[in-house]
């Protein structure tokens, strides 16, 4: 059976594509690099209101990050980046239980896109180097 050239070539572009989504599909959490989206729950809590469980979108990933000697001070070059948001839309929830005096809005970001990024203290907990 004759295949044309061209037919060859789309054949061996669906193959390699579809064992490339096997492999993205397959690989474990533990074991990705890179940044990106990923479902994630927690739960919301505030003074004079009952938790709620949340599951949204969040951040979560593995960025290049290394540390140099240098003769001069601060005798470190650091090179420190984390998975982060890029773009975000504002949630909100209604917390059960609240007193009177307290309102049940709870605000919190949902994310749309992630990279790897300096830590910012506006959008993330960062830890001082």
């Amino acid at each position: 059976m004759y295949l044309h050239p061209l037919s060859v070539f789309f054949l061996v572009l669906v193959v390699a594509v579809a064992s490339e989504v096997c492999v993205a599909v397959t690989t474990p959490l533990h074991g990705f690099r890179g940044c990106a989206v990923r479902e994630f729950s927690f739960m919301a809590q505030k003074p004079g209101c009952k938790g709620l469980r949340i599951t949204t979108d969040a951040c979560w990933g593995r960025c290049q990050t290394w540390e140099k000697p240098i003769l001069d001070p601060p005798y470190i070059h650091r090179h420190h980046r984390v998975c982060t948001y890029n773009r975000t839309r504002q949630m909100t929830a209604r917390l059960p239980g609240c007193q009177p005096n307290v309102s049940p809005l709870y605000h919190y970001p949902m994310a749309l896109h992630c990279h790897c990024a300096i830590c910012s203290m506006q959008d993330a907990e960062c830890e001082t180097f």
